[in-house]
């Protein structure tokens, strides 16, 4: 996974997801298609090219599924019936556009040569991880364009597709958006259901402290009465939940007296983006980057 190095990914997170998509395709046996078609032996060069403009995330992920696959269906460098080495089943990718880039239609992302059943039968799953994420990183710069001018950044939820949320959340920074917590215990977010079990904003903020001093918080509020509840228990970021333009502006007032941060969330649409970050808010949290995003158009095509 060479082209895999500079993903930010965790490596081992990176292989997994590689494979367990390959194998996807896989668990019913071998390409019968593309093998009936075209044998072993034919050798060719094929690109991923984009159909329609978009930003790029996971073009590394996409050319380690045609780096990994000869090592699961091929013994390398198999012996000719002379004893002479085999041509090797190995295939030769190069990346042509980087993540985090802009493309436009019939830009080409990478090339690679080697054997085309090894091609062929990477090809979906090169497409699915690259269009998928590509899809992510395409929405998240588009909030970003939409918030040009103003101090609001926008960034992701938990909301992510099952089994993709480092990569979902990878696809955000390519975007240019912010990540949120990856996971449960890499932060704390009291929402209604902690408050309602101890009683209080206070005594969730107090409880969280208690068990785990060392971990930031942020607090889900949908009054400015819980907003104030908030900034009394001197949290650093607040959630300022389903609130109209006007009390979310009255909120962030309040907040900031308090050196209070504070992050707008509740089904906002891009049309939102310009009058929610005019009241002053500092994050725009956006679930849809991550559990709906359109695919980005992008196709092989053989040389």
């Amino acid at each position: 996974m060479d082209n895999a190095r500079d993903l930010g990914l965790p490596t081992h997170y990176a292989l997994e997801l590689v494979l367990s998509t390959l194998t996807e395709d896989l668990s019913w046996g071998p390409d019968v298609t593309t093998n009936a078609t075209l044998g072993t032996d034919a050798r060719g060069t094929a690109a991923i090219n984009s159909r329609q403009s978009g930003c790029l995330a996971g073009v590394p992920l996409a050319a380690a599924a045609f780096e990994i696959l000869p090592i699961i269906v091929d013994a390398p460098n198999p012996a000719q019936p002379d004893g002479s080495p085999g041509e090797s089943t190995a295939c030769q990718v190069d990346i042509k556009a980087a993540d985090g880039s802009t493309v436009r239609p019939i830009t080409t992302v990478l090339t690679v040569s080697g054997p085309l059943h090894i091609i062929l039968t990477a090809e979906r799953t090169a497409l699915n991880i690259l269009s998928q994420l590509s899809g992510v990183a395409t929405a998240t710069d588009a909030w970003v364009k939409a918030l040009r001018g103003t101090s609001a950044r926008v960034r992701d939820t938990r909301k992510t597709q099952p089994g993709l949320r480092i990569a979902q959340k990878y696809a955000v920074r390519c975007g240019g958006g912010v990540n949120h917590r990856m996971g449960l215990g890499d932060a704390a977010l009291i929402k209604d259901n902690h408050v309602a079990a101890v009683g209080s904003i206070g005594a969730a903020v107090r409880a969280v402290r208690e068990k785990a001093p060392n971990i930031p918080i942020e607090v889900e509020c949908d009054t400015l009465e819980q907003v104030r509840e908030a900034v009394t228990a001197r949290v650093p970021l607040i959630l300022l939940d389903n609130m109209s333009p006007k009390t979310a502006r009255a909120a962030v007032d309040v907040a900031r007296r308090g050196g209070v941060r504070t992050e707008a969330s509740g089904g906002l649409s891009i049309e939102d983006a310009a009058e929610f970050a005019a009241t002053g808010v500092d994050y725009i949290a956006v679930g849809a980057l991550t559990h709906s995003p359109t695919v980005l158009d992008l196709g092989l095509d053989l040389a």
